[in-house]
């Protein structure tokens, strides 16, 4: 039956395109109340679709923007439960005079659909909504048991999906979770991302006198926050580049054998790759090579720098107010809470007198590694390889996925992740890109997945 449906598949590669564009056209930025109708439209059009192929979903409304949830049905063979999650909302344009084409009116070019959502998340996740409507159009079912959760606010952080998923885990229950919001190794290597990395993000700010005090008449009598802040961020690093706030590493688990030898079997060129971010060097923690400190090593970041005389010329002051973000991306094994914690210890014992200080938590969720050795993986790396004509590499990735986690305690499920864009597509900025081979590679994947996981 699959050959059938991947026929099916083939013919209609045109159609899908021109459906892909239909959703992309709608403007559905989930972080502008002015588009809260656009939100919604996109979110019929992903329920209309399902529903059009005989699949059961309704529309389920949340304190922000609404759900999508669907189900295919209980199958005879009894295979495995497959959860697919996405989203339909799209970041802001940003700057509309860096993009090259109207941002919410799609564009080929050399075989690319510039669009806003393109990759991030709509063309990614309807190669699989597709896929499922192959099963349904030519088998009359899916070959397992596949459910849809398609949320509407993954661009403003999720901050209703937690709950949702909590009040609605009997009928989201699975034994996987989908996802396709990640991206391939290179524009011409497949990848399967198996480990994300934590977050912690951190606003440290320091107040010392009432108001900004002469330098000459003041300096060398009071506390300069300014002096105090650059003190406490140059601490928290070695020569080495290791953080140096106690226990920080205490649970961090170096990278395995089988891990490392992965690494070194991918086509990685430091010299390009310092090339492409603009640098004239690579730089980080000593004794890990660049790809194990992107993917496996934790790091920490200041972000941001405030306070003080900022403007042009000169201003003699002592600072009444100084401060900076922080970032720590975390790995599997370290608790971010034990971790938040030995930071804020770090920072308070660096106050001398005279310094009020406040910490501010914007951010804090923990890492995610899939076990190399789930079943759905090797399902997965199967497919792909049909579906593509390449064998996908395992790799991680820097950046942080707190649903993946979330999915873990709440469902038990471990999350495959198989990412169908460039690395370089511009998510997030202007002339954001997604390939239509990729996008139809990533219909054939979807389909493929399923029954090999029927044949688990």
């Amino acid at each position: 039956m699959i050959d059938q449906v991947l026929t099916y598949i083939k013919e209609h590669e045109g159609q899908n395109i021109e459906r892909l564009k239909d959703f992309l056209r709608i403007p559905s930025i989930s972080t502008a109340s002015e588009h809260d109708a656009d939100v919604r439209k996109a979110c019929h059009w992903v329920l209309d679709l399902l529903q059009g192929c005989g699949i059961e979903a309704e529309m389920i409304e949340t304190a922000g923007h609404p759900v999508v949830v669907g189900d295919s049905g209980p199958v005879e063979c009894g295979g495995p439960t497959v959860l697919l999650y996405g989203h339909y909302d799209v970041q802001p344009v940003g700057e509309r005079d860096l993009w090259d084409a109207e941002p919410f009116e799609p564009t080929e070019v050399d075989g690319k659909i510039i669009a806003r959502g393109s990759a991030d998340d709509k063309g990614q996740v309807l190669t699989h909504l597709l896929a499922a409507e192959a099963w349904k159009k030519v088998a009359g079912k899916l070959p397992i048991r596949f459910k849809f959760l398609i949320e509407g606010e993954e661009e403003v952080g999720s901050p209703n999906l937690a709950p949702f998923i909590e009040e609605h885990r009997e009928r989201l229950a699975c034994d996987y979770v989908t996802i396709s919001d990640t991206a391939k190794f290179d524009g011409e290597t497949p990848a399967i991302t198996y480990g994300t990395k934590g977050m912690l993000y951190k606003e440290i700010l320091l107040k010392g006198p009432v108001n900004d005090l002469h330098s000459g008449s003041f300096g060398g009598t009071v506390a300069n926050p300014g002096n105090v802040l650059c003190n406490i961020i140059a601490s928290m690093k070695d020569a080495d580049n290791r953080v140096t706030i106690p226990g920080f590493y205490d649970e961090v688990v170096d990278v395995s054998d089988q891990e490392r030898a992965m690494m070194k079997e991918l086509s990685f060129d430091e010299a390009k790759y310092a090339e492409m971010l603009g640098v004239s060097g690579l730089h980080g923690e000593a004794g890990y090579t660049t790809l194990e400190r992107r993917w496996a090593r934790p790091t920490l970041d200041v972000n941001g720098l405030f306070g003080g005389f900022m403007k042009p010329g000169s201003s003699t002051i002592v600072p009444a107010k100084m401060g900076c973000k922080v970032s720590m991306r975390l790995v599997p094994n370290q608790d971010p809470d034990k971790i938040s914690k030995a930071f804020d210890d770090f920072v308070k014992v660096a106050i001398p007198p005279g310094i009020e200080l406040q910490i501010n938590n914007h951010a804090h969720c923990a890492a995610y590694m899939c076990p190399l050795d789930q079943p759905a993986l090797q399902a997965a790396g199967d497919a792909v390889e049909t579906a593509f004509e390449k064998r996908p590499v395992l790799i991680r990735e820097g950046g942080s996925l707190p649903i993946l986690p979330m999915f873990k305690k709440i469902l038990g499920a471990e999350s495959i992740m198989v990412g169908l864009c460039w690395p370089n597509c511009n998510a997030h900025g202007p002339n954001e890109f997604f390939h239509k081979f990729d996008f139809w590679g990533g219909i054939r994947f979807s389909a493929q997945f399923m029954q090999n996981l029927a044949a688990k």
